[in-house]
């Protein structure tokens, strides 16, 4: 990666022309965590959440967000997703929800944003129905882990 894609050789922003780049199947999986309080932790743990599942609820709004990616952020294609999955690993030591989010598709352009974009509001989403009973919760090391698909082939981190 050498340049900006998203702006023009005078300098404005610009989407990126993707019309002439051949489909194929890609994958992206991102992923990210919110540390909170044992307390806290144990209330989604036992399903005690005044406003329900927290999890469940932090999946579904995963997948909403996956697919409108293109809404928020103003360069990004819309694209057709075939599959987005959404995991919860729980570290009781030391408080924390993992989450992990792949998203797919086949296209002309990848699936990164959609499957950052699902995990931040996961994470957001737990700190929403969560907040409550703590707002000293923290979301951090969102970052991608892999790609997979298109010109620039497959990328691990």
């Amino acid at each position: 990666m050498s340049e900006l894609t998203h702006f023009d050789s005078q300098g404005q922003a610009h989407m990126v022309d993707i019309g002439s780049k051949a489909e194929t199947e890609r994958v992206a999986i991102a992923t990210g965590n919110i540390c909170m309080l044992a307390s806290t932790l144990q209330l989604i743990l036992k399903g005690d959440a005044k406003k329900g599942d927290v999890l469940g609820i932090a999946r579904i709004s995963a997948i909403q967000a996956s697919k409108r990616t293109s809404d928020l952020i103003p360069l990004c294609h819309p694209i057709s997703l075939t599959k987005v999955g959404v995991e919860f690993e729980i570290d009781e030591r030391t408080n924390t929800i993992h989450c992990k989010v792949t998203a797919k598709c086949t296209g002309k352009t990848g699936v990164e944003m959609e499957a950052l974009t699902a995990t931040s509001v996961a994470l957001l989403t737990i700190y929403d129905m969560c907040k409550a009973v703590d707002r000293g919760m923290v979301m951090g090391d969102i970052k991608l882990l892999e790609k997979q698909g298109g010109k620039s082939g497959h990328w691990v981190a």
